[in-house]
């Protein structure tokens, strides 16, 4: 039976507060946890009230597109779900219900390696219509990983997104705090034989802080080189991202590599702590890649106004990752959409009031840095 959608809140914002008490505690701290201090996490958010945008007026914005254009394919919003394992966590319909609503609005969605309800099911679950790409971890078992890369691209997955920022986990107090496991009437549907019966399976058991943890340490290869990108060319036609870049380095290396583009993502203030905000880095990244491929960034949005300065600052979509799962908590399928729904709202309406009647129209004119406000701009700008 689906749940009662709840209508006390009114933007992204206010729901977190709503859905983390209905949530047992070790999955609360699971989905909201953090690596180190939370210097990260804490400043990703913070990194929106630090870039300010710079509407223009007059112009005509009777009709207001919110459209976008990704792998040669129009969706109807710039926003995607970001991947994130054991969705069914927060409530049983889990990451078929997520693709449901994603392809409902006309979004997209990146399906976690670590999904509760396996790839093909989601698929399905999404249909012909949707708009799927499949978040890869490369694991020391090479033959695994390529049997889910060939899995992907059978059952329609438009691209593979390797997460490239995590040799091990980072270091997440609250997960060992709480001792974390996958719960026992779940499973890791796209590692199933692994999750039952191997040698990870047995470190996560025996594991006397966080079982998921020791099994994910036990799953992944951190010995990985750009040559898994090759690697990874040479087994798929589907077009690689990589996900997890910060450094303009990196994303030169990646354009070198040959990928189809590029995640800039902190995986959600969970792995090194005290990296810089994505929206921070994006600029830099940007003109790194210099149009080459699109990119994508994740990390504290929130609101239509924070995907405009996404946008603005060279992003071509947004993910957005834990409001989902507090979507799904709260009213299951119909939350995560309601969730969708509102961020596209808020985009629409606050591109009426930037005075863009299409992204096509946002670059960095439409902002004011951080350093030092509308002086610091140059006159042109001004």
């Amino acid at each position: 039976m689906a749940k009662p959608l709840p209508r006390a809140w009114a933007n992204v914002e206010e729901i977190e507060e709503l859905a983390v008490p209905r949530l047992p505690a070790a999955i609360a701290g699971y989905y909201t946890g953090y690596s180190g201090s939370g210097v990260t996490i804490k400043d990703t958010r913070d990194s929106f009230a630090r870039w300010r945008l710079l509407p223009r007026c007059l112009r005509d914005v009777s009709r207001v597109d919110t459209s976008c254009s990704l792998l040669g394919r129009k969706l109807e919003m710039p926003i995607l779900v970001a991947p994130m394992a054991m969705q069914c966590m927060a409530d049983p319909v889990g990451e078929s219900g997520v693709a449901r609503a994603t392809k409902e609005l006309g979004g997209g969605m990146i399906l976690s390696t670590m999904s509760t309800i396996s790839l093909e099911e989601v698929a399905q679950a999404a249909g012909p219509d949707g708009f799927l790409m499949f978040q890869l971890y490369v694991l020391s078992k090479r033959e695994v990983t390529e049997a889910m890369v060939r899995r992907a691209e059978r059952a329609g997955y438009k691209a593979i997104v390797v997460t490239v920022d995590a040799p091990r986990l980072g270091k997440r107090d609250e997960d060992e705090r709480l001792q974390f496991r996958c719960p026992p009437h779940l499973r890791l549907a796209n590692l199933a034989e692994l999750q039952k019966d191997s040698a990870a399976a047995r470190a996560g058991q025996e594991s006397s802080g966080s079982g998921f943890a020791a099994f994910f340490t036990a799953l992944i290869d951190p010995s990985l080189t750009w040559e898994c990108i090759t690697w990874l060319r040479g087994i798929t036609s589907l077009p690689i991202f990589v996900k997890g870049i910060l450094s303009p380095d990196d994303a030169r290396q990646a354009v070198k590599a040959g990928v189809a583009g590029i995640v800039v993502s902190t995986h959600g203030g969970r792995q090194l702590d005290g990296t810089p905000a994505p929206l921070d880095v994006l600029p830099f990244i940007a003109r790194a890649v210099a149009g080459a491929v699109p990119i994508l960034i994740d990390g504290g949005i929130r609101r239509g106004s924070d995907v405009l300065k996404c946008l603005a600052l060279g992003a071509t979509a947004v993910l957005v990752g834990r409001p989902i799962l507090w979507g799904l908590t709260l009213g299951g399928e119909e939350g995560a959409k309601a969730v969708l729904s509102t961020l596209r709202t808020e985009l629409e309406h606050d591109m009426a009031l930037l005075g863009v009647p299409s992204l096509a129209q946002l670059n960095e004119d439409y902002i004011i840095p951080p350093s030092g406000g509308v002086l610091a701009l140059p006159a042109a700008r001004l």
